[in-house]
């Protein structure tokens, strides 16, 4: 067996193999009906259990047949705007049902849904849609004012959902005058290969990107996680994630509807109101992203918090040292670890629930999907190239970048790129291991374990070099937040005049359990001397992004200078081994180069 590829054997007895088979049962389904795509499934069930509740939320609630009405409406709007297949609509709203009713009918007849973030503002705002280019744009009354400070850069017409402040016309009023449009007669034939959605990544390298996510796309991210999770009629699954990112929005809300379960939909994210929410709802799944995890355990605890009928967790992020705390804490009875890319090609999940591991590949599915761990090289981007022109596996526990195998084909392997061709091939790899193969780069650097399972070392665009070594941010952070007192840790590299590479520093949350004198032994047990935080900053809290994690490019712009952060710094003096405190004084020595880090 080579290191980096598992190779095809027999499929395994146990639990998780019936997981595996049940979701390879149900995504083989889907190429026998091209056709059938999810608004399509939502009017099967709304036949079959019509008055069966499909989204419930606080602002609102759709049945089945609820939900296929709303979808028809939503068609027929897209109709008598005479939008036509492969057009543009951009959305922009916060969380709630109506949102999924939105796109599942515009989809249906062909046209594309730009999914784009409530909590854009400004340039952000305008690259979105520059990138999406909508030629009509739907935005809810309370994103109203930002849309309308970019849109005029746009020739799209916007509708506003609920009551509009600038005189644009209500697209909620005009939905409900007429009948829903229940009879595709007429409109173009779509397909599971047809694009469906444009999802925005988060912009590690560069701006975001806008990934092409086709009908398959969806129908496929729906039936894997409906099957690895065993969902029924009888689940309901809590989502307080972003509806406009592919984890909320596809994957939790799909597997939960593909099955005639029910989904219900926070507006937000909140510690305080989680586990209440999960009773109320008489939840049965949820879906995490790690930070939210790690928001909970810092949560003091709550009455409700084992009172629930939750029956497993399903996301990504979930690292070990959060792992057994969370599910023993919280009584979880079964975590479902998983990895995915919006675009495609590479994914992983942990069926076996083993803790810090975000998934493997079971011998007897590897041959569908190949994956491998390559050497990557800091100083050039790139993944290391051996004297025969191609890339380097990687040892099992030697860390490198994680690339997935594409294909042609409308299967596994599939890589659906972006909006911009240029950026999709930047994306690739290729002559990787044999001439005219082509591979797609993770930009993740993680590792393999003995057994085959895959850890999560670092984001590329995160790790940081320094004294010739390369620092990984997340298991800096994982080290840091294993100390008494800190709630938060943001890790990321700094400039220092006069020294090559970046040096390391954190951005604190901490509570008064924090003991500074005592945190450079605890790191010195757990880190290399090169990967130790040279310097510190106490912040009351971290400014994360949709998707909870750190903006850690905005900290790491304001360096490490007393004159631009009034957060208390620290530097970590050799010569007394200890955290200092970092005033301007001190700081021009270092600027200077007259005291060595």
């Amino acid at each position: 067996m080579t290191s980096g590829v598992i190779e095809a054997s027999a499929p395994p007895k146990g639990s998780a193999s019936k997981d595996w088979l049940r979701a390879l049962e149900l995504t083989a389904r889907i190429e026998a009906a091209p056709s059938r795509i999810l608004p399509t499934v939502i009017a099967e069930l709304a036949q079959r259990q019509g008055a069966a509740p499909a989204l419930v939320s606080d602002r609102e609630s759709f049945s089945y047949a609820e939900l296929a009405d709303r979808i028809g409406r939503y068609r027929r709007w897209a109709r008598v705007q005479g939008l036509a297949k492969g057009d543009v609509v951009a959305l922009m709203m916060p969380n709630r049902p109506e949102y999924l009713a939105i796109w599942l009918g515009i989809t249906s007849v062909g046209v594309v849904v730009a999914l784009i973030s409530p909590s854009l503002r400004g340039a952000s705002l305008t690259h979105a849609l520059k990138v999406a280019a909508p030629s009509q744009i739907i935005v809810d009354a309370a994103c109203e004012a930002e849309l309308m400070a970019a849109a005029p850069l746009f020739a799209a017409e916007v509708w506003v959902h609920g009551q509009s402040r600038s005189g644009a016309r209500r697209i909620d009023l005009v939905l409900d005058d007429g009948a829903a449009d229940g009879s595709p007669a007429g409109t173009p034939t779509v397909t599971l290969d047809d694009r469906a959605l444009l999802i925005f990544t988060s912009g590690t390298t560069g701006l975001p990107k806008a990934a092409n996510v086709s009908h398959r796309r969806i129908m496929t991210w729906s039936g894997w996680f409906a099957g690895l999770m065993d969902t029924q009629a009888g689940d309901r699954l809590y989502n307080c994630l972003p509806l406009c990112h592919s984890v909320g929005g596809v994957a939790a809300t799909g597997a939960a509807l593909v099955a005639g379960a029910s989904v219900a939909i926070a507006e937000k994210f909140s510690a305080s109101r989680f586990w209440g929410d999960v009773r109320r709802w008489d939840c049965t799944i949820f879906q995490y992203i790690g930070e939210l995890c790690r928001y909970l355990l810092a949560a003091p605890a709550h009455p409700e918090e084992r009172q629930h009928r939750l029956r497993i967790a399903c996301g990504n992020g979930l690292t070990a040292d959060a792992w057994t705390p969370f599910q023993e804490r919280f009584a979880i009875p079964r975590i479902l670890e998983f990895y995915a890319a919006t675009e495609g090609a590479f994914s992983l999940f942990n069926v076996e629930g083993r803790p810090g591991a975000i998934g493997r590949i079971p011998p007897f599915l590897a041959h569908r999907f190949p994956a491998a761990i390559v050497r990557y090289d800091a100083e050039s981007g790139a993944p290391t190239r051996g004297p025969d022109g191609f890339c380097v596996r990687c040892a099992r526990g030697e860390a490198g970048e994680a690339i997935g195998r594409v294909s042609g084909g409308a299967g596994a392997g599939r890589f659906e790129g972006y909006t911009d061709d240029g950026e999709s091939e930047k994306k690739l790899l290729r002559d990787v291991f044999a001439p005219g193969d082509a591979w797609m780069r993770t930009g993740d650097l993680m590792r393999q374990d003995g057994e085959g399972f895959f850890h999560f070392v670092d984001r590329i665009g995160d790790t940081f070099r320094w004294k010739g070594e390369n620092v990984a941010t997340t298991e800096v952070g994982e080290a840091l937040c294993a100390v008494a007192g800190v709630s938060a840790a943001c890790v990321y590299g700094v400039t220092v005049p006069g020294a090559s590479g970046r040096a390391g520093m954190a951005a604190l949350v901490t509570t008064g359990a924090f003991d500074l004198a005592g945190l450079p032994a605890h790191l010195a047990a757990r880190l290399p001397d090169y990967a130790r935080p040279l310097f510190l900053r106490l912040v009351p809290a971290l400014e994360a992004t949709d998707t909870f994690k750190p903006r850690r490019q905005a900290l790491a712009g304001d360096g490490f200078d007393p004159g631009r952060i009034a957060d208390p710094l620290y530097v970590y003096d050799r010569s007394t081994g200890a955290y200092a405190p970092l005033d301007a004084a001190r700081f021009a020595r270092i600027a200077a180069g007259a005291e060595r880090l």
